[in-house]
């Protein structure tokens, strides 16, 4: 996913493909996807809900509240184009989809993709990965004196955090393999 826009319109998109929901709900949800400490605003959630609607892969229905609220709400769905958006998206694997965020968002919508493009997600993360842990490697290994010890330890716990999702990540792989 290229920008954050694309990683938030996959996951809008995955949220709908499994039935409407209003904003609030959405936001809720992107809550569980994203973690409590990357919050999605409204400010940023609306305007990507209006430019999908205004694309044609959603549509909005306002549909009174009910119970002790008045106020009416904008309930979204994916249209026949969105879910044909969503479903070309889910078999493919891209660079993007190797990254933090990209890896992060795909994995929440692991359940629905197709067992050859989870394959190759997690193929293409492995690598991402053992690359990153390289570079670290090579970067703890010509620390130059002097440096702070806190940045040290910093580098030193990214490489730990690389390893252990390497090592999960080949564990995932050898089930995806497995199911054949």
């Amino acid at each position: 996913m290229r920008s954050r826009a694309e990683s938030l319109e996959f996951a809008l998109l995955g949220l709908l493909s499994q039935g409407p929901l209003h904003g609030y709900e959405l936001r809720k949800r992107m809550t569980a996807i994203y973690g409590p400490f990357r919050a999605l605003s409204f400010s940023v959630l609306y305007p990507q809900l209006r430019k999908m609607s205004e694309s044609k892969i959603i549509a909005e229905t306002v549909k009174e509240s009910g119970g002790l609220s008045r106020r009416s709400r904008i309930v979204y769905e994916l249209t026949a184009k969105g879910k044909e958006k969503f479903s070309q998206l889910m078999e493919s694997a891209t660079p993007d989809n190797f990254e933090d965020e990209g890896f992060e968002v795909r994995f929440a919508f692991f359940g629905p993709t197709p067992r050859t493009s989870r394959v190759r997600i997690l193929e293409g993360r492995h690598r991402r990965l053992i690359e990153k842990a390289e570079i670290i490697r090579r970067e703890l290994s010509k620390i130059p004196e002097g440096i702070d010890a806190y940045l040290v330890e910093w580098r030193r716990h990214s490489l730990d955090s690389a390893e252990r999702e390497i090592a999960w990540l080949e564990e995932m792989l050898k089930t995806e393999r497995k199911s054949k």
